[in-house]
């Protein structure tokens, strides 16, 4: 008895493992696939759509909710010098200040897209 209970765990526990070994190379394989298509997103339209109302869409944060919130400048040469990629990712994914966080609207690549955009504004 304790023989077909012990070869009916190894069986599931066996079973368990190729299942899982299917999941994870599976979901490897979308994701990498999604990656891909979110690397393709349109970062300078996400950028209007989500930062532009407070940044504007040149970044330079001229717009009236820019200056009551006081929304950085994007643009500017000496703090895009400063700030380090990881730091404009987390401010995004978790907000800052008044900035609110994106993490739960934007996808990982949506957001290192937007990093990459912002970096684009550098004047």
């Amino acid at each position: 008895m304790k023989s077909s209970h012990m070869r009916a765990k190894v069986a599931v526990l066996g079973l368990s493992v190729v299942l899982s070994s299917f999941g994870v190379a599976f979901s490897g394989y979308s994701g990498a696939r999604s990656s891909v298509s979110q690397a393709k997103v349109d970062a300078s339209a996400l950028f209007v759509k989500e930062c532009a109302t407070c940044h504007g869409k040149d970044g330079q944060a001229k717009t009236f909710k820019a200056k009551f919130n006081h929304a950085r400048n994007l643009t500017d040469a000496k703090w895009q010098a400063e700030v380090t990629d990881e730091r404009l990712y987390n401010s995004i994914r978790n907000g800052k200040g008044k900035m609110p966080a994106f993490g739960k609207r934007l996808s990982d690549p949506q957001i290192n897209a937007l990093v990459s955009f912002v970096r684009t504004l550098k004047q």
